[in-house]
């Protein structure tokens, strides 16, 4: 198949030459510079969705240093002739990414953007030390490319090679900034009132963007990404011409993901086809504006394994790409009262929540509506539907990818707070055959978590098996027994003794003591308790669920 796929390759150029598969987003060249008139545009975008092959991509198509007719000569920006022979390669571009800049100190983390600044310089060091510009910018530029320029130097570093690109090249720069926000989302993270983490890395940020961004005479125009949009903080007060594009926004709403026809044709290049209704499932539904979209960074994966192998499974290719702690922080946060809501989403519904686009790291958690935005801008969650307009939305959980995300946290979080007094006096009644006090603590245990999968078999199952793990017994789960599979075997072979458990769902609460007996008479047709040899305590249960209430009965 000569289908070529390139998994986590953000240089534009680079991919075009290896001829991989390229989505193509040039269109947006235009509409920045034909339709807009904005000195200062921010993109805020959930990570894994583009962002930096975007940035890449516009560099290779402004930058004077580079030759690049060939990699745009057969894509969509090539049909504006006149476009393209008035902008391409014709400014001076300076391209700088913070998304590398964190660490668990600001110490660190300085030390990180000193040398993501002298790379930076390194770049550009043949075309600035050999040329005539001011000689106290060229001894700032020598100091910050060997990484021992003071802060001041190091907050006006990207106006100092601004300047001298200016005077070099006779024209104005065009700044590209990826991950602006990245520093300051580690720094909220790690922060504490004896590090003041976040308070130094603030001023750090606030002072490169504020020179590189207002009244610099030295931009041609600038554009910038992140994950939220910073407020309060006032990095962008004073630019002129900002404009700001999130997943609210319609304006380029298209760029930053890939559309049902772009996935489509992607399917058809690699003759995958039938593998559309489960891609759909896995990795669509984000609704960024008006445009319905996929996470990029998922389809890449997702068809570079079908590649491989034609019955591939769909996997979770997000959940270590991004940080998870804020969906925990807010299932935990017992005064939000956000439980309801989660477990709505968690079974496929919708909630109606205000939202909004301006947001700062240090006040994320202040309110349940600030963390309801940083899930939306973070990708967790999606707006529900399109044409939406004002700051409440309907919100959803937009695909099984993400789903299974939320369920992952939802199973840490009753680990972590299960109570361990409640668990012993769980196990103690199940070994004493005392069903009716385990059912009293089972459906206690359900109401102090969040339920999800509507109630599902499989969730309940998930559920018990999560609780014995967490007091240390060895569990089997859907092993061969006997003629069938129990649904959990637990084995205490210090003591010599095991328990059986065979779980049913309810239809409705009247039903739960016939899902017991049907649960039993399973248990001995299919002769679980065989091949438990050397076990002086066998105990059968079945368990019968309806929503938040479990009913236990013993063999």
């Amino acid at each position: 198949m000569s289908f070529i796929v390139s998994v986590g390759e953000a240089d534009f150029a680079a991919l075009r030459r290896e001829k991989a598969y390229y989505v193509d987003k040039t269109e947006i060249l235009y509409e920045l510079v034909h339709d807009t008139n904005n000195k200062v545009t921010l993109f805020t975008r959930p990570r894994r969705f583009g962002k930096t092959l975007m940035m890449s991509m516009i560099e290779n198509f402004f930058d004077i240093r580079k030759e690049s007719e060939e990699l745009f000569s057969d894509l969509n920006i090539s049909k504006h002739g006149e476009f393209c022979r008035d902008w391409m390669n014709k400014y001076p571009v300076l391209f700088v990414s913070f998304k590398d800049v964190e660490a668990e100190t600001f110490e660190g983390a300085y030390k990180m953007l000193a040398t993501k600044l002298a790379d930076l310089c390194k770049e550009f060091a043949p075309v600035i030390e050999e040329a005539s510009v001011d000689k106290d910018d060229k001894k700032i530029f020598l100091d910050l490319k060997a990484k021992k320029a003071e802060e001041d130097d190091i907050k006006s570093s990207l106006k100092t090679i601004m300047r001298m690109l200016y005077t070099i090249y006779n024209k104005p720069v065009i700044l590209l900034i990826d991950e602006y926000d990245v520093p300051l989302a580690s720094a909220s993270e790690k922060n504490t009132e004896d590090n003041c983490y976040y308070s130094k890395m603030l001023d750090v940020i606030k002072g490169i963007m504020s020179t590189a961004l207002k009244d610099n005479a030295f931009l041609k125009f600038a554009i910038v990404t992140g994950c939220l949009r910073i407020a309060k903080e006032s990095i962008f007060t004073g630019c002129n011409n900002f404009a700001s594009y999130s997943v609210l926004d319609e304006d380029f709403s298209a760029y930053f993901g890939f559309s049902d026809c772009e996935v489509d044709e992607m399917l058809r290049a690699a003759d995958r086809v039938e593998k559309a209704d489960v891609i759909k499932k896995w990795y669509d539904g984000y609704i960024f504006g008006n445009s319905y979209l996929y996470c990029p960074w998922d389809v890449i994966n997702y068809l570079s394994a079908l590649k491989k192998r034609k019955d591939a499974l769909p996997k979770n290719y997000w959940k270590n790409t991004s940080h998870n702690g804020i969906l925990l922080t807010f299932v935990k946060r017992t005064d939000f009262k956000v439980k309801g809501k989660f477990e709505v989403l968690m079974n496929g519904g919708t909630i109606r929540q205000t939202i909004t686009d301006e947001l700062t790291y240090d006040t994320l958690h202040s309110s349940e509506d600030n963390l309801w935005s940083v899930l939306l801008m973070t990708g967790y969650i999606s707006k529900a539907d399109i044409g939406e307009e004002g700051e409440t939305v309907n919100l959803k959980i937009p695909n099984r990818e993400i789903a299974s995300i939320f369920e992952d946290t939802v199973v840490r979080l009753f680990k972590e707070t299960l109570d361990t007094n409640m668990q012993k006096d769980m196990m103690e009644a199940l070994w004493s055959g005392n069903s009716e006090k385990a059912s009293q603590i089972i459906s206690e245990l359900l109401w102090r978590t969040i339920s999800y999968n509507d109630y599902h078999e499989d969730y309940y199952h998930a559920f018990l098996a999560g609780a014995f793990v967490g007091m240390g017994y060895e569990i089997d789960s859907n092993k061969e027994k006997g003629l069938g599979r129990p649904d959990i075997l637990l084995k205490d072979e210090d003591n010599r003794r095991a328990i059986i458990i065979e779980t049913k769902k309810s239809n409705k609460e009247s039903d739960m003591d016939k899902c017991c007996t049907e649960a039993i008479e399973q248990i001995v047709r299919e002769k679980y308790a065989e091949g438990l040899y050397g076990y002086e305590q066998i105990l059968c249960y079945g368990i019968a669920f309806y929503q938040k209430g479990a009913k236990v009965r013993k063999a």
